[in-house]
């Protein structure tokens, strides 16, 4: 098993049950890294923060510090010395990764022109491509927005990881692989919801920057 794997259920036993699909989730993400692509989150209300979370962690430094390679930095200050010498000390690795939630200006004129259910929907269709992996979190697996989003994904050929509660849902129809953490009441999910996601982020992070 993963070493982040077996931190995240030695902290928090009632996880076993993830263990498989996390590790899923993990590898999808990872090929898709592998050959070129992003990572497409979205959820709602204390959801859409942990989509915000993810992206913070995984494109910069979260435990490793990331230093660029020798052939970056050197391509950095090929184009300014001065200035490429402060960025080629100071830029992480990053793994590409977006939020749904944001873009006000793009959501609010789409909610307000056409479909407001539809506004991640729409960002799937401009952002995403065959080989992204899109993670819907949902407590409930049910979320009207986050099930068309998942629509557009495998439409495109993209990979749909479900991140929910325990009870079986639309999203896990849909998806890929779903992550249902054992609990039912919204809030004790997210608590498990967090966890879950660090060691994803860990585990992708100990594999593209390893020392």
């Amino acid at each position: 098993m993963n070493k982040q794997l077996e931190i995240l259920i030695e902290r928090y036993p009632a996880l076993a049950v993830c263990a498989n699909d996390i590790n899923i989730a993990f590898e999808y993400m990872k090929e898709s890294y592998e050959n070129g692509g992003k990572l497409l989150v979205a959820g709602n209300g204390g959801s859409a923060a942990d989509s915000e979370h993810i992206v913070g962690e995984l494109m910069k430094g979260f435990k490793r510090p990331r230093k660029l390679t020798d052939d970056e930095r050197n391509a950095l200050i090929g184009v300014n010395e001065e200035l490429g010498t402060v960025l080629a000390d100071n830029l992480q690795g990053a793994l590409p990764a977006i939020a749904l939630d944001g873009h006000p200006a793009l959501t609010t004129a789409y909610m307000n022109d056409c479909e407001p259910l539809l506004a991640f929907a729409q960002q799937l269709n401009g952002y995403g491509k065959s080989g992204d992996v899109f993670l819907g979190i949902s407590t409930s697996g049910n979320s009207k927005n986050v099930l068309y989003a998942a629509t557009v994904a495998k439409a495109k050929g993209i990979k749909v990881v479900g991140l929910t509660g325990q009870k079986d849902s639309k999203l896990k129809d849909l998806a890929d692989v779903t992550i249902q953490v054992p609990q039912t009441e919204t809030y004790m999910i997210q608590e498990y919801h967090l966890p879950v996601y660090h060691c994803v982020c860990l585990m992708l992070e100990d594999y593209f920057f390893a020392d």
